[in-house]
């Protein structure tokens, strides 16, 4: 059977949106985006990266490697910045009251989100970690800190502002949901007369964090 092909198309989204981010303790900002081209390609690359990282997803209080999660946001950070440069004016451009671009909503969460929680948390974590025994499990030894709960809290915070980044993007992008994907059917979730109809349950493994932890420093 012959399988028509799928016909490619250029950036694609709306025109206009209302463009709106939580900003930790702050609030939250917010304006009319009217995306050129070149600030859509953009938001999916962006996109994509929050998407495949552990920035967007919960963690739940007894999982999770806080360094990992640290070291993910810190890597998110210089790939924003690669991002801005490399795509340039075009999507920096002046704007009238009320409007915001992709570089006024990435540069707010760098600076806004991302940067208070690194400069504050990391050199408090690293030093915490440098006390670490010989042959100490780090997992084990992280969860007996006693600001983890304070940690988890404030990445909790930055992840909501991150999720509402998100959702900007992909609405810019004009691309489908791959934040909250479907799991796949195995034996035990076959579709039965008793379950039948019953939705999906999430796919919490999707977005995964580096595979080791990170020395990492807050870039000027």
């Amino acid at each position: 059977m012959r399988h028509r092909q799928r016909r490619r198309r250029g950036p694609g989204g709306p025109s206009q949106i209302t463009a709106r981010l939580t900003i930790p303790f702050v609030g939250e900002i917010s304006g009319t985006w009217e995306p050129a081209d070149a600030e859509r390609s953009a938001a999916w690359e962006l996109y994509l990266e929050l998407v495949t990282r552990v920035s967007v997803e919960e963690l739940s209080p007894d999982e999770g490697f806080l360094r990992e999660a640290l070291s993910s946001l810190y890597t998110f950070f210089g790939t924003t910045r690669d991002i801005l440069r490399r795509y340039g004016p075009d999507i920096a451009p002046p704007l009238a009251p009320g409007h915001v671009s992709f570089a006024v909503l990435a540069v707010t969460v760098l600076n806004r989100v991302l940067r208070p929680l690194l400069a504050s948390w990391h050199p408090r974590l690293a030093a915490y970690e440098s006390q670490r025994p010989e042959g100490r499990d780090p997992v084990a030894w992280e969860r007996e800190w006693e600001h983890e709960d304070a940690l988890r809290r404030a990445i909790s915070e930055v992840r909501s502002s991150l999720m509402s980044l998100a959702r900007t993007l992909q609405e810019v992008a004009g691309v489908s949901d791959l934040i909250d994907l479907p799991a796949p059917r195995g034996p035990e979730n076959t579709p039965t007369a008793a379950n039948r109809g019953t939705p999906p349950r999430r796919l919490s493994g999707v977005l995964t964090p580096p595979t080791r932890p990170a020395e990492v420093a807050l870039a000027a």
